[in-house]
């Protein structure tokens, strides 16, 4: 019997690793589902989701030219109800950064500029402030 891609076979698992469980095909063929194909939530723990000698339908994904076939068990099932996407708040635009707060009006872009340089300049003497303190400050006199 020939493996085709994208055909669903029953296979039974023979082995379980971190990264994936192992599951002998008819013809006894061994491909591997790779621990992203297990489920359709996210797997941690292989072993929380099969155990040696489950019966699992799986369906071929590829057949490498060394052999090696990978197998997917969640495309075998059926797909997880979409949720329904629905913010909790509405999210306004303000001053350039998503608030909750309602704002007066839409934020021009020299409103933002100005409101920018005016915060940029007073971190900039805060900082010219620590340092020359540090330094002795202005007109500071040295002991020579």
């Amino acid at each position: 019997m020939t493996i085709e891609v994208g055909s669903v076979l029953e296979g039974t698992v023979t082995g379980i690793t971190k990264f994936g469980a192992f599951v002998e095909l008819p013809d006894k063929k061994v491909g591997l589902v790779h621990i992203s194909e297990v489920a359709n939530e996210y797997v941690k723990d292989v072993h929380d989701f099969l155990k040696v000698q489950d019966k699992v339908n799986v369906k071929v994904l590829s057949v490498d030219e060394k052999g090696k076939i990978a197998l997917s068990i969640k495309q075998t099932q059926a797909a997880p109800e979409k949720k329904e996407f629905r913010p909790r708040r509405e999210f306004h635009q303000h001053n350039g950064f998503n608030s909750n707060r309602r704002s007066s009006g839409p934020v021009s872009f020299e409103d933002r500029l100005s409101k920018f340089m005016k915060e940029s300049d007073e971190r900039l003497m805060d900082l010219k402030r620590n340092t020359e303190s540090k330094r002795g400050g202005r007109g500071a006199r040295h002991a020579d």
